[in-house]
């Protein structure tokens, strides 16, 4: 609840004076949120994909769908329609809590973390982050994680060019690096 108001009373018409636009729809603004997690184990035992899942919820406050193989490969021993994976798409209210705890409370806790790269940005005003392990949330509970477990997240703008991007997330929270 927090970040959506500050948008609104905030972020948004600062960014229509800063950048100049005359209509307020123009103004870019988050779209989504998807959150995928790759499950490798779970070939051998459903158990990793069931604990993935599991995690997932809890992180996302959602329940994820499981994500399958779509052609099969001989040499990883993978089927297509194997599961592999699940992912969330969060958007709305929950994507605002989301983006709140993960740019106030989660990235600051990864260690050495200096901000996010320019590079994450993928010139269309979406923005992509890996993080190596899901402990740095904090819903989970560290003695019951039996297997750490990375995720990627990506961030889905309205705005047309990676300035606008950054400018909105940076306005948002997102601790972004400089020259990287």
């Amino acid at each position: 609840m927090r970040l959506r108001e500050r948008y609104k009373r905030v972020v948004a018409p600062e960014l229509q004076k800063r950048m100049g636009y005359t209509n307020v729809m123009r103004v870019p603004r988050v779209e989504k949120v998807v959150i995928n997690m790759r499950v490798a184990d779970a070939l051998q035992d459903q158990r990793h994909l069931d604990k993935a899942v599991e995690t997932l919820t809890l992180i996302s406050g959602q329940r994820p769908v499981v994500t399958r193989a779509r052609r099969s490969i001989a040499a990883f021993k993978l089927r297509a329609g194997n599961p592999i994976g699940c992912k969330v798409t969060l958007r709305g209210e929950r994507m605002y809590e989301f983006l709140d705890k993960l740019f106030n409370i989660s990235l600051p806790r990864i260690k050495d973390f200096k901000g996010i790269p320019t590079r994450s940005f993928d010139g269309r005003g979406g923005m992509n982050i890996g993080i190596r392990e899901q402990l740095i949330f904090p819903e989970i509970d560290y003695d019951k994680v039996d297997k750490i477990r990375g995720m990627d997240i990506a961030i889905v703008t309205t705005a047309r060019t990676d300035e606008e991007a950054r400018e909105l997330l940076r306005s948002l929270g997102l601790p972004v690096r400089e020259g990287a």
